[in-house]
C-alpha cells in the first residue's frame, strides 16, 4: 500500500474505526464484483441500529464498536452501511457453515455490551454473495432489507438525473412515433400480403430489475415457429461457443440463413425498421432509448452472475454503447462489457450523443 492510498484509508474512518458510508460501499461493490466472477462466497451483515434514538450516540456506538472488536477478525470490512443508522461487515474467506456461530457470537456480545431493551431494537441481517438466486437475505431486519433491494451499488441516480433521462425518453419516443408515421401504414401491410399472423410480434423480455414486460416490434418471422432453434444459439454464443462469422466478425445474436424468417423480415432486420414500434415501449415506460438491449428470460438463464448487472438499475433501451460501437462484431462478455461501461458512465451528453450516432450505425446496415 503506497503512502496516497495509506492516508485514502486514514481519512475514510471514523474515529471508532468504522469506514465512512461512500468508502464501505466503494469496497462491498468491488468484492461484490470479484465474488460474481470468481464464486467465492463473502458475507455482507447489516447492523441496523435506526430505531435507536439516544441522546448522546458516541458512548453507544463506541460499545458497539468494542463489541465487534472481539467478533471479528482483522480482515473483516466494517463501515457505513447508510450512516449512523446501519453499519456493515464485509466478512470474507469465510466457510458458509460457520455463519449462524458467527451471528450467534455477535449478537451475544452486542447483548452483553448494552442494556437489553436496546439491544432487542437492533436489527441484524447478513447477506450472502454472490447471490445465485434473488432475496438470499436471512434473519432480515426491515429496514435493512429495503435499503439493501432498493440501493444498487451502481445506481445511476446520480449521474444522469432520472428527470432529464425520462423527458428525453418522452420526447424523443414522440418525436420517434410521429416521425416513423408513415411505416406504420406501409409496413404492415408489407408483412400481411406476404405472410399469415399479425402486425406486430410482443414477447416477453427482461427489464429493469428482472421484471418482465411486453416487448413490442413490426413481425419478421413467420407466424408459430418454434424457437429451439434460437435458444440453441444464444446458449452457444452466450457460452463463446459461437464460430461463425461474417466478413471477420462474429455474430450477436443473428444466425445466418434464418429458416424462421420471412423475405420481407429480412429486409425489415437488416434497415432495423423492426424496431420502430419499441418507441411505444419508451413512452409506456418500460423501456429508454439508451441502455442495455432487453433480454429474453431463457437468454437470462445463461448469463454468468456478473452479467446480471446489466439489468439491475437501468432500463433497457432501444440503442446502447455497445450498439454504436460494437455492433455485430463482439462476443457477448464483451457486449455486457459496454453496457456496464455505459451504466457507469450514464449522463444526458451520453445519452444525447450515442442517439446521434444511432442513426449512422443504421445506414450501415444491421446483420
Amino acid at each position: 500500500m503506497n503512502n496516497s492510498e495509506m492516508l485514502n484509508r486514514i481519512f475514510a474512518e471514523d474515529k471508532y474505526g468504522f469506514y465512512m458510508e461512500r468508502y464501505f460501499n466503494n469496497l462491498l461493490a468491488v468484492e461484490r464484483k470479484r465474488s460474481e466472477r470468481s464464486r467465492k462466497h463473502f458475507l455482507l451483515m447489516l447492523i441496523d441500529i435506526s430505531k435507536i434514538i439516544i441522546a448522546e450516540q458516541g458512548p453507544f456506538i463506541g460499545k458497539i464498536s468494542n463489541a465487534l472488536e472481539t467478533s471479528t477478525r482483522d480482515i473483516d470490512t466494517k463501515g457505513w452501511y447508510k450512516n449512523k443508522k446501519i453499519l456493515g461487515i464485509i466478512f470474507t474467506e469465510f466457510q458458509k457453515g460457520c455463519w449462524n456461530i458467527l451471528v450467534t457470537k455477535i449478537k451475544t456480545n452486542i447483548a452483553h455490551m448494552l442494556k437489553p431493551e436496546i439491544a432487542n431494537a437492533i436489527e441484524i441481517s447478513w447477506i450472502d454473495f454472490p447471490q445465485e438466486h434473488d432475496n438470499q437475505i436471512h434473519e432480515q431486519g426491515t429496514s435493512a432489507v429495503d435499503l439493501y433491494k432498493s440501493q444498487d451499488l451502481e445506481t445511476i441516480a446520480s449521474k444522469a438525473g432520472v428527470f432529464a433521462k425520462r423527458s428525453i425518453d418522452l420526447i424523443g419516443s414522440l418525436f420517434g412515433i410521429v416521425l416513423f408515421s408513415p411505416f406504420f401504414i406501409v409496413i404492415p401491410i408489407l408483412i400481411k400480403i406476404t405472410s399469415k399472423g399479425p402486425v406486430f410480434f410482443r414477447q416477453q423480455r427482461a427489464g429493469k430489475g428482472g421484471a418482465n414486460f411486453s416487448f413490442l416490434k413490426f413481425r419478421s418471422m413467420y407466424f408459430n415457429n418454434d424457437a429451439t432453434i434460437h435458444k440453441d444459439f444464444v446458449t452457444d454464443f452466450i457460452k463463446g461457443k459461437i464460430k461463425e462469422t461474417v466478413d471477420g466478425r462474429k455474430l450477436v445474436f443473428k444466425i445466418k440463413n434464418d429458416p424462421r424468417v420471412t423475405p420481407i423480415g429480412r429486409f425489415l432486420r437488416k434497415t432495423s425498421l423492426d424496431e420502430i414500434p419499441q418507441f411505444f415501449n419508451v413512452l409506456l415506460g418500460n423501456m429508454s432509448l439508451v441502455g442495455p438491449r432487453p433480454s429474453i428470460p431463457y437468454e437470462v438463464e445463461q448469463w454468468e452472475l456478473w452479467h446480471r448487472r446489466r439489468m439491475l438499475v437501468v432500463k433497457p433501451g432501444i440503442t446502447g454503447l455497445w450498439q454504436v460501437e460494437g455492433r455485430s462484431s463482439l462476443t457477448f462478455d464483451n457486449m455486457v462489457r459496454l453496457d456496464l461501461q455505459y451504466i457507469k458512465k450514464c449522463s444526458f451528453f451520453l445519452d444525447i450523443k450515442l442517439l446521434i450516432k444511432t442513426p449512422f450505425m443504421l445506414v450501415k446496415g444491421a446483420y
